[in-house]
């Protein structure tokens, strides 16, 4: 852990100039200041199993491999924040469901339901110093490969736990090898078809299930059909020992995968 927020609390790597793939990867770190790490109301050791849980372990790694082994190199977008100080995809308002489990923009409660920051937490600071320079960072980001290529494909990278946790509002249904987020608005039928295709050979694919959505700059979110995005969810038990475990021998074959969509994309 660090001692403080810094402007670096994100990261932009570039990639080919031509290339309209951002790879976003917003859940791998385990990263927390000193100054929100006392606004937290877990132990060491508590907290320690919290990040196991809700760390999307490795998945910097699978997308830094997938960047290296693409013919294009995409751009990658990473938080080098825990989503314990923020949570980059969740709105920051009443039109965050996560909110009803104490999980919106800034959590107040843990994956099982326990208390992570006190009643009547004060989470603007955070939101301020956080949250919203990453959105207008991503924003940012978006509005560049527009300029450049005149499209962008966003990737979201995440993991998911092959069990349910206690927090997930929608986690009784199938939980596939790969779940593919689409968005009616942002997620053409052509990029599912490519996603599907690249990760055939992992025991399958569904979508929206266990999660739903992805994520788009709320800037272009409905607005601009040249944005198109997708997210991508792999189940912990094909790449690592759970929870918060090393990555094993799966982890190479999901970058290779990766790489795969992002060619197919970029030649689209």
């Amino acid at each position: 852990m660090n001692d403080g927020i810094t402007p670096s609390s994100y990261a932009l790597r570039a990639g080919a100039g031509d290339s309209p793939v951002i790879l976003h990867v917003p859940h791998s770190s385990r990263s927390i200041p000193g100054d929100v790490r006392a606004g937290i109301e877990l132990d060491d050791d508590e907290l320690e199993r919290e990040l196991d849980h809700i760390t999307d372990a490795h998945t910097e790694e699978i997308a830094a491999r997938a960047g290296e082994a693409a013919s294009r190199t995409p751009w990658r977008f990473v938080n080098r924040l825990s989503r314990l100080v923020v949570d980059p995809e969740r709105f920051p308002d009443e039109r965050e469901e996560m909110r009803a489990v104490g999980m919106g923009a800034v959590y107040t409660r843990t994956t099982h339901g326990g208390v992570l920051r006190r009643d009547g937490f004060d989470d603007r600071p955070l939101l301020e110093t956080c949250f919203h320079p990453y959105a207008r960072a991503m924003t940012d980001a978006v509005a560049d490969r527009l300029a450049a290529t005149g499209r962008v494909v966003v990737i979201d990278v995440h993991s998911y736990p092959t069990a349910r946790l206690p927090y997930e509002l929608h986690g009784d249904g199938p939980r596939p090898p790969v779940c593919l987020g689409a968005d009616r608005f942002h997620t053409p039928p052509d990029l599912l078809a490519r996603a599907e295709e690249a990760f055939a050979d992992f025991g399958g694919t569904q979508v929206n299930t266990p999660f739903a959505g992805t994520y788009v700059p709320l800037e272009y979110y409905e607005q601009d059909p040249r944005v198109t995005a997708l997210m991508i969810e792999i189940r912990r038990d094909l790449y690592m020992s759970e929870p918060g475990g090393p990555a094993g021998p799966g982890l190479g074959g999901l970058a290779r995968a990766l790489a795969t969509l992002v060619d197919a994309v970029s030649a689209a």
